[in-house]
């Protein structure tokens, strides 16, 4: 399999003009309101969302233009293989956040909670279902020691 296509369903807009001092993760992003834009094709899939407090935001980093297999993440300064972090600039441009949603208004999400460029393309969006998707017995890794400052440390320009 050499390619895969994937079209993208709605936008995201946010007050994120550029990559520099943006949140790194939705934690780091508290607070902050944005809203996704959904084609018209895909509103009707938008049904029974509403129920949900929060949701699984699939994207595409855009604005990634290259990647590296070992990468020294926002949190660190020391190299870590691109799969052990989550930065933006990996062989497949993919990013996921857990966001807040606070309404649906026909082909609008109004959502909280926010880490992403604007204009990101959408690629899915998933219900977040904590007895599916958390985990109580965690190992997070190199993260482990400096996991705490994820809400204080903003985006630089080292993927850019």
């Amino acid at each position: 399999m050499n390619s895969i296509t994937y079209r993208p369903i709605g936008i995201i807009r946010t007050p994120f003009k550029n990559k520099e001092g943006m949140p790194i993760q939705p934690s780091g992003g508290i607070g902050v309101r944005s809203t996704i834009k959904i084609s018209a094709e895909y509103i009707a899939g938008l049904k029974d969302l509403e129920g949900f407090s929060h949701i699984i935001l699939i994207y595409h980093f855009h604005l990634s233009k290259d990647y590296s297999l070992t990468v020294t993440p926002f949190l660190d300064d020391q190299p870590h293989g691109v799969f052990a972090t989550r930065a933006p600039e990996r062989p497949n441009s993919i990013g996921l956040s857990v966001v807040k949603l606070n309404a649906v208004k026909g082909d609008i999400l109004d959502i909280e909670n926010v880490d992403i460029i604007d204009g990101t393309p959408l690629l899915d969006i998933k219900p977040y279902v904590p007895e599916f998707d958390a985990q109580v017995e965690v190992e997070t890794g190199w993260l482990g020691k400096i996991e705490k400052r994820v809400h204080k440390t903003k985006s630089d320009l080292r993927f850019t």
